[in-house]
């Protein structure tokens, strides 16, 4: 589209991120296990009032796993024991999204993790470390909401998608820091200055140097 012989660069829109999102497996794998979290939770029934702690108590601590995941698993460094390197493919893929923040395949958690241990695991813990089945498919209804949550505000995040709020500028601003100005801080990703604040890495950008490896996680400086 021109205009005055200008090209017009077209506006990318919500309705483009939601289809450029689907597009991708991992928000269909946690869409899947939600699904059947939400069909399982209603057959089995047996309501009660813990299972509406669960929800309140994922939500205060959730900022804190983002960060506690970022921090020890996706900024993994790769050690040596003996003849073998551990460098799991979470640690290796977020390297490689460090050094290419745009490529829309690596925005996402990869699908090899997540049909490997990531859903699998989820599932266990929700149906074997809770009191009652009800209490534990609460839990993984839960944790499938705020999956999809997290994929999806990591991708608009990184997509050409302009923050129209108060709330999403802040969180916008606060990952894009994390990528373009010091990889050491703002770690959290679906909240700003929650987690981050907390636990000492909610600096005032304006006070921390740009980072000469926020793009080649590990290198030295």
């Amino acid at each position: 589209m021109t205009t005055t012989g200008k090209t017009v660069r077209k506006v990318f829109s919500l309705t483009d991120a939601g289809r450029e999102f689907l597009r991708h497996p991992s928000p269909w794998m946690i869409g899947a296990v939600l699904v059947a979290a939400v069909t399982a939770r209603i057959l089995v029934g047996d309501w009660q009032i813990s299972d509406a702690a669960v929800p309140l108590v994922m939500l205060a601590v959730f900022p804190f796993f983002e960060w506690v995941v970022h921090v020890l698993v996706l900024h993994w460094r790769p050690k040596r024991l003996g003849p073998l390197t551990i460098d799991p493919l979470l640690a290796r893929e977020h390297r490689a999204h460090h050094r290419d923040p745009r490529a829309v395949p690596l925005i996402f958690i990869p699908w090899k993790s997540l049909a490997a241990w990531v859903l699998p695991v989820t599932v266990a813990v929700g149906l074997l470390a809770f009191p009652r089945l009800g209490m534990g498919l609460t839990f993984l209804v839960c944790i499938g909401t705020l999956g999809l949550l997290y994929e999806w505000t990591h991708y608009l995040i990184h997509s050409d998608y302009k923050p129209r709020t108060r709330i999403y500028r802040a969180i916008w601003r606060n990952h894009r820091n994390h990528h373009f100005k010091n990889e050491h801080y703002w770690f959290t990703v679906t909240s700003s200055g929650t987690a981050d604040r907390l636990l000492g890495t909610c600096p005032d950008p304006a006070t921390v140097e740009t980072s000469p490896t926020a793009k080649n996680l590990h290198a030295a400086a």
